[in-house]
């Protein structure tokens, strides 16, 4: 300072605290990885100073801490980032340039509710859309605050699905009527564990999550071999596989294919199993309204309607994996027992991923490996559901719901998005497009939807939609896109709660979220704004019933201890900062009751059986439009798509890409934070065959580009990932810029080149279909 040089924020925080006595409180990170961890929050003078995490009890293979991982443990540097939204702003230039101004609460309070009155007035409640976010998981002050209001307003056009699953969630149910798996304490009875685009070492790294559980299980009792089968040599094959086998995005159907080729031509199937247990695998079990030799069987073998045999030889040049290599994995699974198999979220998102996720639940139940102890359903390692009670959002009056890939397309075009066009729930058509977005605590409405390019035209438009409220903590690419910015506080600054995520596993738990300091401008927290909106709307009374946002907390714990009645009073857990159930769950093994008696346990299947075959996913789409390239099969079949090799782009394009999940994000959240970006920095990884063939070394910077941009990043050149394919993490904040020409992203967001057309059934988002070139920067 005696220099004159500025102190960055963090570190003003922390010279203004040193001579103060400390104080801990509770926190938890909410960010949404699926997990949530524990957090203490040192803070002196009015300033957080340290971030710890959960050491209150010894760390042991049963219960234990829920330590957060980096990311979490980053939440000083969150507080004091200079991206920080400090004020209620207003848009005054042209929509996405980012230009604001500052204004009171009380004008942006009064232009949000006199636009939400006039667009409700003039076009109807179906033209408000919620936007999918996934930043906010906490009980009170989250989404739910927002979506009570909106609920209290008339309702708003809702959407299904998710951007992290949405192919797995519509397609898995059709094989076993939802989507059962069993507790990762469930390998340690395993000798084969089998992971396909799984990478719990990165995707689920906490004390809380499912990586930790699986090394706790590993612990206990290693199967004799662990195979990985990813495009990537990843940290979970760093950590745990014996073999790694590369396989071509996209194509992981094929070699099932083949699998299951191999497993009933040497006699390895559990025909007893197939008979008694499932619908479809021969033609004795099909449905009686299937075509003939409509069955899985004939298909595998040839017999089918594309009278193709399903052979290593066929599937070898689609996956890119050797005939050896496919014969000698399928007689290790079928010769090694109790066999494990679990698929992640990653190979389900593409355009044909539905297909995909089914085909992979077909290893264990053409092995008869389901229901047993040492088995899953082919799904993602299992989780202990826990019922808690989040704040009440009431009933929407507005039926249809829109696919969540979907929501350009229901500005674009929303009057011609039909039941049978874009797979809309609840109503045969939409009535309306959409007019207004309420956007609060995510970045998908930019960062983390399809070709930015395209929609960032999309969303400048303000023809089209003609209001966009954002609320969030960050001015992250979305914010830029916002009418009126509105900024919310962070964990530390507000009383809350959270529970336990949907990736935890055999973990139960809730967390106690304590205002630690106050917000250091003027945010206020979400449950706050909305209370405040809902006064002009004349709706306050409605919304509070007389509870404050503390208020709320408690009430909402209550409710969840009547459920649970393990847990403490709500003194207690406030004190102690946290409430662990252990064992909540009681069926660690899926299916195992269905298994044992399947009269007595039926699935929720139409036939109460596993439906290889599903008559009702050929009822229900039997009348869809459905566009050419696109297929919607009964079985889970291989087919190519779109941005596939074999496809005319691939010319032009002849890389595939995809995107991970890496260790310094959570989807696009902490990106802006310099340390995770120096610890985790972004990087186009490619094989060394396919840089030499460009001319490209190992920390050149590279344009990886098609027909609907490029972005700019370094290049990691590594036989970590197979020749022909280049990964990219994904989250990084969306950055366009000109250059010599082009449109460039020189943030680095993967999905400025992932298209935006959607998968077949689900409408999902396919974003793991793209077909590049890469050249030097």
């Amino acid at each position: 300072m005696a220099a004159g040089l500025p102190m960055m924020p963090v570190a003003r925080a922390v010279a203004e605290a040193v001579n103060s006595k400390d104080a801990c409180t509770w926190c938890a990170c909410v960010i949404n990885c699926g997990q949530r961890c524990a957090l203490r929050v040192f803070s002196h003078n009015g300033q957080v100073i340290r971030i710890e995490t959960d050491n209150t009890q010894p760390d042991t293979l049963g219960p234990r801490q829920l330590r957060a991982c980096q990311r979490g443990r980053s939440m000083r540097e969150r507080i004091y980032s200079p991206d920080r939204l400090r004020f209620p702003m207003k848009r005054v230039g042209e929509r996405g340039e980012g230009k604001f101004e500052r204004i009171s609460w009380d004008e942006a309070l009064d232009t949000i509710a006199k636009e939400w009155t006039r667009i409700k007035n003039q076009y109807g409640n179906d033209s408000i859309y919620w936007q999918y976010c996934s930043g906010q998981q906490s009980l009170v002050s989250s989404r739910r605050a927002w979506q009570r209001l909106m609920n209290l307003m008339g309702g708003y056009l809702q959407y299904y699905g998710s951007y992290s699953n949405a192919q797995g969630a519509a397609a898995f149910p059709k094989t076993y009527g939802g989507r059962p798996s069993s507790l990762p304490s469930e390998i340690a009875n395993a000798e084969l564990y089998v992971l396909f685009g799984n990478n719990p070492s990165v995707t689920r790294p906490s004390g809380g999550g499912k990586g930790f559980q699986i090394d706790a299980a590993l612990t206990r009792h290693r199967p004799k071999k662990i195979i990985v089968i990813d495009p990537a040599f990843t940290d979970t094959c760093t950590a745990r596989a014996d073999q790694w086998i590369p396989i071509r995005p996209g194509t992981d159907a094929a070699l099932i294919s083949a699998l299951a080729y191999e497993f009933i031509t040497n006699g390895w199937i559990d025909q007893a199993f197939l008979d008694r247990y499932c619908v479809g695998f021969d033609e004795k079990t099909l449905p009686k309204s299937a075509p003939a030799k409509s069955d899985y069987k004939s298909y595998i073998l040839g017999a089918g309607p594309d009278g193709t045999a399903k052979t290593p030889e066929w599937a070898a040049p689609i996956t890119g994996i050797p005939v050896d290599v496919i014969r000698s994995l399928a007689r290790e699974m079928a010769m090694t027992k109790p066999l494990f198999v679990s698929q992640g979220w990653g190979p389900q998102r593409q355009a044909n991923g539905e297909a995909t996720c089914r085909a992979i639940a077909m290893v264990p139940i053409l092995l008869g490996q389901v229901g047993l102890p040492g088995t899953n359903t082919g799904a993602h390692e299992g989780n202990t559901s826990f019922p808690a009670v989040y704040l009440p959002i009431g009933k929407n009056p507005v039926k249809a719901t829109i696919p969540v890939y979907m929501w350009t397309d229901a500005i674009l075009r929303g009057p011609e998005m039909t039941r049978r066009n874009s797979a809309l729930h609840g109503a045969e058509k939409l009535r309306t497009g959409i007019k207004m977005i309420v956007n609060s605590g995510g970045n998908t409405m930019i960062n983390q939807h399809g070709d930015c390019n395209w929609t960032d035209k999309v969303l400048r438009d303000t023809s089209k939609c003609e209001f966009i409220l954002v609320c969030d903590n960050m001015m992250t690419p979305s914010a830029r896109y916002a009418d009126i910015l509105l900024p919310d506080t962070l964990g530390p600054e507000t009383n809350d709660a959270a529970c336990q995520g949907g990736s935890h596993g055999d973990v139960a738990c809730m967390l106690a979220i304590q205002e630690a300091v106050k917000p250091m401008y003027d945010q206020k927290s979400s449950f706050e704004i909305c209370r405040l909106l809902a006064a002009k709307l004349g709706l306050e009374e409605k919304f509070t019933e007389g509870r404050s946002q503390m208020g709320w907390v408690k009430w909402c714990y209550e409710e969840t201890r009547k459920k649970v009645p393990q847990l403490p009073d709500f003194a207690t857990f406030w004190k102690d900062g946290m409430a662990k159930v252990w064992g909540y769950r009681k069926d660690p093994i899926a299916l195992e009751a269905f298994r044992k008696d399947p009269m007595k346990h039926p699935l929720k299947t139409p036939s109460g059986k596993i439906e290889i075959y599903s008559e009702q996913l050929a009822r229900e789409t039997a009348d869809w439009e459905i566009p050419e390239g696109d297929v919607i099969s009964p079985i889970p079949i291989f087919y190519r798509t779109w941005d596939m090799p074999g496809d005319p782009e691939g010319k032009a394009f002849p890389l595939q890409c995809f995107g991970f999940h890496g260790h310094g994000r959570i989807h696009s959240t902490f990106h802006n934070l310099p340390k995770l970006r120096y610890l985790h920095p972004d990087m186009v990884v490619m094989n060394p065959i396919d840089a030499e063939a460009r001319g490209i070394k190992d920390g050149e910077k590279v344009v990886v580009f098609n027909r609907r941009g490029g972005v700019m990043l370094p290049a990691r050149v590594t036989p970590r990932i197979m020749p022909g394919v280049i990964t990219i993490p994904q989250g990084a904040w969306y950055k366009p810029t000109m250059v010599n020409g082009m449109r460039i992203d020189v943030g680095g967001c993967i999905n400025t080149l992932a298209g935006h057309r959607p998968s077949a059934y689900a409408k999902g988002n396919a974003q793991h279909n793209i077909l590049v070139e890469v050249r030097k920067a």
